[in-house]
This record gives C-alpha cells, structure tokens and sequence, in this order.
C-alpha cells in the first residue's frame, strides 16, 4: 500500500511517498476502504507543519475527507457491507490508498454522484451548514453575505444559502471566481482587491457590498456574514452588516482580525463563532440530522460540491500548494484510485 506520509514538519515538499506499507485490518466498528478520492481542506496543509491544534505522531499521511468502496468490515457494524460506496471523515490518513475508518463516521454515497464530489463534501457543506442553519438561524428572504466565496467552505455557503431560501451576495478576489459563485445560485456578486491596507480601499469594500445587498434585497442589508478569511476584511465587511445582523466567524486564511466591538453595539449586532468539529464531539445526535439534510439536498440535486482541481496520487502535494496559495476554486481532490 502507498500513502504520503509527514515525516518531519514543514510544507507540501515534505511530504513522502511511502511504498509497501501494510494495509490496514478493521478494528471494531470499523470498515476498510479502498479510497478513490480525498478531498485536501487547510487543515491538511497546517497539521504537515505543526500549525495546527491537532498534531497527530509521524509519521502520518494528511488528509480529512475520503471516498471509497468498503473492502472490509470489523465487528458491530450494522448498514454497510462490502462493497458499499461511502464517504468517510477521519482525524487524518485520507492521502493512503487503502484506510481504516470508523462506521460511524461513514455515509452511504447517493448514486449518481461521484467519488470526488462525495469526498468534497462532509467538512466543507457540514461546517457551512451548521454555521447558517445553527449558529445564525439564516431565514428565508434573509440576505447571506459570503467572502472567499469561491473557496471550499464558501461555495457550500452560497448553495446552501439559497437552499434555505437566503438571497446571497458572494465577495471573490478575482472576476473569474466571482463568477463561479454567480453559476452556483449567488444572486450578486462583489470582487474585493487582494489587500485592503489601504483605509480607501476598505472603505471602497464596505460600500460595494453595501450597494450589491441594495441591488437584490428588499431590505437592502446584510443580515448575515459569513467570513471564512478574517484578516484586513472582517472589519469593513462587518460595517455592511445590518441591524441586528449576525457575524460568522468560520477561519481565518487572511489572518486573525480584531474587531473594534463599538460596531457590534451600535448595529445591535452578534458574532458568532463556528466551532464545527466540537459541535460534532459534543452533540453527535444533532450533527447527524444535519447531515442527513445535507445528504437529502444532495441526492435530489439541490447541493452539488464544486471540485475545481482534480490531481493523481502522484501530484497530491500539488494540491496542498494550491491551498496554500490560495488558488483553489472549490474543492481540490485527489483522485487515489
């Protein structure tokens, strides 16, 4: 069995593709599955230089989110058998071509949808759909502001948005990726500069998303922000936020901001944060019935994860420079087998 494994800290160049390895057997409650595709999220490319909060013993192949057909199956698992086709999340491991991963941490995948698109969707459409139907109660009719919205986490916010009946308003750093957002379902779309040091062009940020709430909204306010990057545009995009709105605070690919909390006073405003990985520690129940709604939007073609890059085995670190560089639109797979 080949995986690319962690060895020592350091960046997608680290990484080694180890041969030979032994494959796994099924422990209790576990399946073994032949992975066909995993999904790299930033998470991967913190954990391979120690940036992140998990650090797992080395060496270990990164890797969140896998699709497979089950090869074999461990004692007291009940509704999957061999040669299901499932989705799976796991600590870490996904870049292997064979993995051990807990049932209970495993979907059946509809069919008609493929390996890739199955592996692009748990954390990604998980995360952005308990921060809109959870942690901001997003209501029909309400107005959903995304940023990075292109990216993983954001594309599934701008479809689950309009899912849940939001007019969405999507902010790209590029035209094209504003208009991958616009061909999945945002009804405006606002193109921010790649830096915002400059007061002018924040002010410039604040009033473009202002202007696109008032081009699709009755209400013409944002009711709902969801920031997956943080940094220097969380503060202007908070100050479109309008009375009582509600602030999501989901990562921080731009940096961690600080915001001036006056702002929060004076729009009668929250920020929330979204803790999606604790969420499911702690209430497992409820994560679960997100998820089968998830799974629902799914089967019925309502939700379609986006994978804008698709490598071999061979290339997977590729994948995670692309992250880092924050080229990906979408989700970038890696198509193990």
């Amino acid at each position: 069995m080949r995986a690319w494994r962690s060895h020592q800290a350091g960046g997608p160049d680290t990484l080694v593709l180890d041969t030979g390895l032994p494959p796994p057997v099924p422990g209790p409650g576990q399946l073994v599955l032949q992975v066909a595709a995993t999904a790299l999220n930033y998470p991967d490319l913190l954990v391979i230089q120690d940036l992140y909060q998990a650090r797992p013993p080395r060496p270990f192949a990164p890797g969140l989110e896998v699709a497979g057909r089950v090869t074999a199956v461990g004692d007291g698992v009940q509704g999957l058998a061999v040669g299901d086709r499932v989705i799976g999340v796991v600590p870490h491991g996904g870049l292997s071509e064979q993995l051990a991963v807990p049932a209970t941490e495993c979907l059946p995948l509809p069919d008609g949808v493929d390996d890739a698109a199955g592996a692009a969707l748990r954390l990604t459409y998980g995360t952005s759909h308990y921060a809109l139907r959870d942690r901001a109660k997003l209501a029909p009719g309400e107005t959903l502001v995304v940023l990075g919205a292109a990216g993983g986490v954001g594309l599934a916010a701008v479809q689950l948005g309009k899912a849940m009946g939001a007019i969405v308003v999507a902010a790209a750093s590029t035209p094209e990726k504003a208009a991958v957002a616009k061909e999945n379902g945002a009804d405006a779309v606002v193109v921010y500069p790649a830096s915002l040091d400059d007061p002018a062009a924040a002010k410039a940020f604040t009033a473009a998303l202002r202007a696109a709430c008032q081009s699709v909204s009755p209400r013409g306010e944002a009711d709902v922000i969801y920031d997956p990057m943080g940094g220097a545009y969380a503060e202007p995009a908070f100050r479109a936020l309008g009375w009582r709105g509600r602030y999501l605070v989901v990562g921080f690919t731009a940096g961690i901001p600080k915001l001036p909390l006056n702002l929060t006073l004076l729009k009668d405003g929250a920020v929330l944060g979204v803790f999606y990985g604790e969420f499911t520690r702690r209430d497992p129940v409820l994560a679960r019935t997100y998820l089968d709604e998830i799974m629902a939007w799914l089967a019925a073609g309502t939700i379609r994860p986006h994978v804008g890059l698709r490598l071999p085995f061979n290339r997977a670190p590729e994948g995670l420079k692309a992250l880092g560089a924050r080229q990906a639109v979408g989700k970038i797979v890696v198509e193990v087998g």
